[in-house]
């Protein structure tokens, strides 16, 4: 095995937007996501709409039912 060629595996803070914060071991020193296991609509069981770049709204405006 080639020494020197990995990179350093240290300790990091998960950031959800839902607020929750947690650690685990990475090659990065923070990590952002937009859900975790406290918010995820598959372990909640509600209903979410994660919507990324606007898909959701321009998916509503293209077929919404005219109101």
């Amino acid at each position: 095995m080639k020494a020197d060629i990995h990179p350093m595996y240290a300790t990091a803070t998960v950031k959800c937007a839902c607020g929750n914060e947690f650690t685990t071991r990475s090659t990065k020193a923070e990590i952002r996501t937009d859900s975790c296991g406290n918010c995820h609509p598959f372990y909640t069981g509600k209903q979410k709409l994660i919507d990324t770049a606007g898909r959701v709204e321009r998916f509503r405006q293209k077929y919404g039912k005219p109101a």
